[in-house]
């Protein structure tokens, strides 16, 4: 097809990197050479490789004589990167200008060329980082686990582990038949077993130790249990390189074991509080454990201190998942892995596992889990353990369990967000009116001064009526009633502005001027003067001009 002046134009001033790529080539060029720039363009979201115009600005069109044919070089880019290339040919005063526009690679699949996966730095062809393929490829949601590992047999699984898997799928769906598989058929039932081979998650879920250190010596747990920040070995390092099932239970003991309880009265009742909960922390392991990248050499770490707990896993967020949209979206990158887990009632198939452990936090008045440190290459969540008020905790039991079961995870971070007095982000101001409506928080103000604060029950009990009175403020009739009687004490001399914001010292400027138009409207006040030099009087009277 032939290109406008207008595309062509636009085209040389475009910038070299950002999906172009200029050589002058005036005699010739290798068509090698084109084939690996093709692979790097498509690589790197698709582009156009144009002959015949100098690369440097501002580049000029100096014509070349490359692919005289360049419907058979068209044919020869299709079969060797099997992309729909086409091309482009502009009759240019200055020579001839020859474009191939290469589209993008397909979804989660690079484009390799004789064995190498090629991308563009700077002038030069180099293949593409290990890290950038495993991004592409996980794009497409490739499930390593589910892959078969040529070399392991039965013999190499751990019998105890699957029977501990069989039990708690038995209770969880009561199908007491599951009792009468054998071990074979219950792996190939659950996918661990595919065409009576085993798979990488059945390697992780229930090998052995000698088969893991010959295999997969990455898919270990490590607990480290330290006392303090300081550097230096630990108090206490215990290895599991084992199945999954057969140490699950052994490593929340060994958490549990320095596990203190905090607690708190509640008028005649005390309130026990564990510095570590059960399920989250269970929640926050099986996390670590379905969605670890285990293409990578690293080890998935759980590391306790006396009131925080650490759990590193390798491997950023999943593609399209981070620390803003972890609650509404589930994208688990190890999906054989996940649905073994929720077959036998360990996690839940929709992924709320971690809508509870932020639900858990805020309901125990413990800071919500914390993401810091979290990069592409490992994630990193901390559930710290401090209860922070005493006093939110009496407030929720009074607010009553039967509606705290009917609060979404969004309803308990918007209560989150208003007991530490953050401003409400956008994404939970649709759930302020069910939590007003409750009772459970209360708004004051009028327009866009409109805020909101826990019920008047919080502050009861945490004993500062006074703070919810001041933060509340007076309503809004009892405000005018207090200016018209600073104004009736002053009748003789006027009111100014300036001594009328000091009656509500917690009010700006322009919501005092709002309450005055009003009772003047009313007719209960007049004033002189103009703007904040007026003095207002009580009564009717003739408003200055």
């Amino acid at each position: 097809m032939i290109m406008t002046i207008e595309q062509l134009e636009e085209m040389l001033s475009s910038k070299e990197g950002e999906h172009c790529e200029f050589k002058k080539a005036t005699n010739n060029y290798h068509f090698e050479k084109l084939v690996k720039y093709c692979a790097a363009l498509a690589n790197e979201g698709g582009g156009d490789f144009v002959l015949g115009v100098t690369d440097k600005r501002p580049r000029l069109v100096v014509g070349t004589r490359a692919f005289p044919q360049p419907e058979r070089t068209r044919a020869g880019l299709i079969e060797r990167l099997h992309l729909n290339i086409d091309f482009s040919v502009f009759k240019h005063p200055d020579g001839r200008v020859l474009v191939f526009h290469v589209p993008p690679r397909p979804y989660g699949t690079p484009v390799k060329y004789k064995g190498i996966y090629w991308q563009r730095r700077g002038d030069s062809l180099v293949p593409m980082s290990e890290d950038r393929l495993r991004e592409i490829f996980a794009e497409a949601g490739r499930d390593f686990t589910s892959e078969i590992c040529a070399e392991a047999t039965l013999s190499d699984l751990d019998r105890n582990a699957i029977e501990d898997f069989r039990r708690r799928w038995i209770a969880k769906t009561g199908n007491h038949t599951l009792s009468t598989l054998t071990q074979k058929q219950l792996l190939g039932d659950i996918e661990a077993l595919v065409d009576d081979q085993v798979t990488y998650a059945a390697l992780i879920l229930f090998g052995t130790k000698k088969a893991l250190g010959k295999y997969l010596a990455q898919s270990e747990v490590i607990f480290e249990y330290r006392s303090s920040d300081a550097s230096g070995p630990a108090q206490q390092r215990v290895e599991f390189r084992q199945g999954f099932f057969s140490f699950y239970d052994e490593l929340w003991e060994l958490i549990n074991l320095r596990n203190d309880i905090q607690h708190f009265q509640s008028g005649l009742f005390v309130l026990d509080i564990p510095t570590f909960s059960e399920r989250p922390v269970r929640e926050a392991i099986l996390n670590a454990v379905s969605h670890r990248d285990y293409q990578l050499g690293g080890s998935v770490f759980v590391r306790q201190y006396p009131r925080r707990l650490v759990i590193e896993s390798p491997g950023g967020f999943p593609v399209g998942i981070n620390e803003r949209n972890i609650l509404d979206r589930q994208s688990p990158r190890n999906r054989r892995i996940a649905d073994i887990f929720a077959k036998c009632g360990l996690v839940e198939r929709s992924g709320q596992g971690m809508n509870l452990m932020f639900e858990q936090s805020i309901q125990e008045s413990k800071p919500i889990p914390d993401f810091s440190g979290t990069d592409r290459y490992q994630v990193v969540l901390t559930l710290h353990g401090d209860v922070q008020d005493p006093k939110f905790l009496q407030f929720l039991e009074k607010v009553g369990r039967e509606k705290l079961q009917l609060f979404s995870t969004a309803d308990f971070l918007l209560l989150d967000v208003i007991h530490r007095e953050q401003p409400v982000p956008e994404h939970l101001k649709p759930r302020l009116h069910k939590l007003t409506t409750l009772g459970v928080i209360e708004k004051y103000g009028r327009g866009r001064g409109v805020k909101y604060i826990l019920g008047r029950k919080y502050y009861k009990m945490a004993g500062q009526k006074g703070v919810y009175t001041r933060k509340k403020g007076l309503d809004r009739e009892t405000n005018k009633a207090l200016l018209l009687k600073h104004i009736e004490d002053n009748r003789k001399s006027g009111s100014k502005l300036k001594e009328l914001m000091q009656v509500l010292p917690a009010h700006t400027m322009p919501q005092v001027q709002t309450l005055l138009r009003e009772l003047k409207a009313e007719g209960k006040i007049h004033n002189t003067g103009k703007t904040r030099g007026a003095l207002w009087y009580p009564g009717e009277g003739i408003t200055s001009k």
